[in-house]
C-alpha cells in the first residue's frame, strides 16, 4: 500500500486556495497529560520524503522527519490542557488544541485538511475532514508527526517528574503499569479526572 500523497492539496490549489495546512491531534486516548495538536503548511517544492502516519514510522524515522519539516516547512504546534479536556470534553478539547494550532501559523492558512470526521467548529476558515488522513494526505502525515514528537516528549520530561508511571514509555496511556501505578501511587495533578479510570479511583469509597 502506498503511503500518503499531495492529492487533497492539489486538489484545493485547484480550487483557488493558497495556503493549505495540514492537521492533526495526538493523546485524546491517554489517561494523563494533555492533547497535542500541529498544523503544518508544506512548501511544495521542498516536501521531506518518507512522510507518512507517524504511528508507522519507526522513532528514529519520525525523529529526523521532525528535524525536516522544521526547517523546510510552516510548522505550528498547540494544546489543550488537562484542566480544559476535564472541562470541555476529550473531543472538544482536541478541536481546540486545532483551531489553536491553524491560529499558531506564522502564514495565515486559507485552507485546513484535518484528520478525521469533524471539522473543529471554532476554524475561522474553511477545511475538509479526511478519515485516515495521515495516511491520505502527506500534510495530515507531516502534522502527525510533528504533534506524536512534541506529546512523547512531553510526557517524557513529565515522567521525570513524577517517577513510576512509565509516561516515558506509555506517554500517558492506558497500559497496564500504568493503571497499576495509579492505584499504587495514586492520582497526579497531570491525570485526567474525567476519564474513567482516574475517576474510579479518586472516588471509591465515597
Amino acid at each position: 500500500m502506498s503511503g500518503p500523497d499531495y492529492t487533497h492539496e492539489t486538489l484545493a490549489l485547484s480550487q483557488g486556495f493558497t495556503l493549505i495546512a495540514g492537521v492533526d491531534e495526538v493523546g485524546r486516548g491517554p489517561l494523563a497529560g494533555p492533547v497535542t495538536a500541529a498544523a503544518v503548511i508544506l512548501d511544495p517544492d521542498h516536501i521531506p520524503a518518507g512522510l507518512n502516519d507517524s504511528k508507522k514510522l519507526s522513532a528514529k524515522r519520525r525523529a529526523a522527519l521532525y528535524d525536516a519539516l522544521l526547517g523546510c516547512a510552516d510548522v505550528s504546534v498547540a494544546h489543550a490542557r488537562v484542566a480544559e479536556i476535564d472541562e470541555i470534553n476529550i473531543l472538544r478539547a482536541s478541536h481546540l488544541a486545532m483551531e489553536r494550532a491553524v491560529q499558531g501559523l506564522r502564514q495565515t492558512a486559507d485552507m485546513a485538511l484535518i484528520d478525521g470526521n469533524l471539522i473543529p467548529r471554532g476554524l475561522s476558515i474553511p477545511a475538509q475532514a479526511i478519515i485516515k488522513g495521515d495516511a491520505a494526505s502527506v500534510s495530515i502525515a507531516a502534522a502527525s508527526i510533528v504533534a506524536k514528537i512534541t506529546r512523547d516528549r512531553i510526557m517524557g520530561a513529565l515522567a521525570q517528574q513524577f517517577p513510576g508511571y512509565g509516561w516515558e514509555t506509555n506517554a500517558g496511556y492506558p497500559s497496564k503499569g500504568h493503571k497499576a501505578a495509579l492505584l499504587n501511587l495514586g492520582v497526579t495533578p497531570h491525570h485526567r479526572r474525567s476519564f474513567k479510570p482516574v475517576h474510579n479511583i479518586l472516588y471509591q469509597g465515597k
